[in-house]
């Protein structure tokens, strides 16, 4: 698909004009819920602050109330307040150019048309609704099926029917044709948007969090950047708007490349953008030259890719410290959720190291820990990647479309230590309140031989969303 697989140059960036973004969901001794958030904060600044244009990109954007069991942390009604942010913009500023790009799960394949939706096209926002069926087939045995037998029936989808609703929100039931499109297990996983800074610049948010009600709880990252660093990106999102049939134009000319320094200090970052298998290729590339006295630290949402699990395995065996901060995807006894992949793969990763790596679980309440961050610290600098991509196989071999920032500055610099200080935060339990946002290895693991082997055909087939 046009506009995939980005691998933007490195950028020199003043480190003023990066911003490490951390929203944190946890619980105090008395189950109470304690949120920290921003990173909406900030993407609503940035519509508020747009003179020309604003590109998003988000998976989801909706406020469908859950089917199932509610966090009990409070709910924010984000994609209400950025509707409404981006609607008043545009009546306050109306030469600005709005594009929204985003996946069709929000309206359910057609089955369930969007009221946010309607009220942006109505306040002349532009909408592009992914094609996803140009993505790569993660399903292969399905969607070849698929698309050799019903595919061309997807047009079919809209409007209400009798086949249960297999998610978490929206409608109870969908039409059968909604429910076959959504068994390829493709999406646009990317969460960004991008900006005029109202003074001639480039300013945008790369990371993991959605404008969408029901996970406006989830513990989540990002960072906030400026300058020509994003060219890159905006060109990708207008060239996936454009293969998805949007007609528009938007964006201003590109700007000359500034000099790499080639000596990073504490007050410059070395930024790039990265995208799909982009992502994948850099990631390994500081993995694999990782050695001795080196440490990867990872906060993650799932781990399932199995290049990606050798790789971190070999590292370890060179005497490379990982440890790895891992969302559960259950909140202990009584909850019902799968603990695939992530209980199988870190059963496996905890034995085939002999426990030279180490692994925590982020307690989750009902919410999810969402975070996608990968940091590699040697003696004098810190690497990382973080946006919107999971270490899955979906995520890192081009199946669905997702966006990273990548970062290399000083190991002493403010933005390392800001990252470096979030890790330890969540690793050592570092609160007031009785608050622990970490649990040892053992409260939620999954050493099952048959749950990893379920896990390694639904890895290898594609059959499962991850």
């Amino acid at each position: 698909m046009p506009g995939t697989r980005v691998a933007g140059r490195a950028y020199a960036v003043p480190a003023r004009q990066v911003e490490f973004i951390a929203d944190i969901t946890a619980a105090d001794a008395y189950g109470h819920p304690v949120v920290s958030q921003a990173i909406f904060d900030r993407v609503l600044a940035i519509v508020r602050a747009a003179r020309e244009f604003v590109v998003l990109d988000y998976f989801l954007f909706n406020g469908e109330p859950s089917t199932a069991t509610d966090s009990p942390a409070p709910l924010r009604r984000i994609s209400q307040e950025l509707r409404d942010a981006l609607i008043e913009r545009r009546r306050a500023v109306p030469a600005l150019q709005v594009l929204l790009i985003t996946d069709p799960i929000n309206e359910i394949y057609g089955a369930a048309p969007s009221s946010d939706f309607a009220a942006l096209r109505a306040a002349g926002i532009d909408i592009a609704v992914t094609d996803v069926a140009r993505l790569r087939d993660s399903n292969f045995l399905y969607s070849s099926l698929w698309r050799l037998t019903v595919g061309w029936w997807g047009a079919r989808g809209a409007g209400a029917g009798s086949f249960a609703n297999p998610l978490a929100s929206g409608p109870r039931h969908i039409t059968l044709a909604s429910a076959l499109q959504l068994a390829n297990f493709k999406a646009n996983h990317r969460r960004t948007i991008i900006a005029d800074d109202g003074h001639d610049d480039l300013v945008g948010i790369i990371g993991s969090a959605d404008p969408h009600d029901v996970s406006s709880a989830y513990s989540n990252i990002a960072v906030k950047v400026r300058g020509p660093v994003l060219e890159p990106l905006l060109a990708s999102e207008l060239a996936i708007a454009a293969a998805s049939g949007w007609r528009g134009s938007i964006g201003p000319a590109q700007s000359p490349a500034p000099a790499l320094r080639a000596r990073l200090d504490d007050h410059t970052a070395l930024v790039s953008i990265v995208t799909e298998g982009s992502t994948r290729d850099a990631l390994l590339a500081h993995i694999d030259a990782a050695v001795r006295g080196d440490f990867i630290d990872i906060a993650m949402s799932t781990i399932s890719d199995r290049t990606f699990i050798e790789s971190l395995l070999a590292a370890n065996a060179r005497g490379v410290a990982v440890r790895i901060i891992l969302d559960p995807s259950t909140s202990g006894p009584g909850d019902t959720r799968s603990s695939l992949p992530n209980g199988p793969v870190a059963s496996e990763l905890m034995t085939a190291s002999d426990g030279a790596v180490h692994l925590r679980w982020y307690r989750t309440h009902g919410e999810a820990f969402h975070s996608k961050l990968v940091m590699i610290s040697s003696p004098e600098r810190v690497w990382a990647t973080l946006g919107s991509a999971d270490l899955t196989r979906r995520a890192l071999e081009d199946y669905d479309l997702t966006a990273n920032v990548t970062l290399e500055v000083a190991r002493e610099a403010p933005l390392a230590l800001q990252m470096s200080d979030y890790f330890e935060t969540l690793w050592s339990n570092r609160a007031l309140l009785g608050i622990e946002y970490s649990a040892d290895f053992g409260v939620y693991a999954d050493s099952t031989q048959s749950s990893y082997w379920v896990y390694r055909l639904m890895e290898s087939t594609g059959l499962a969303g991850f």
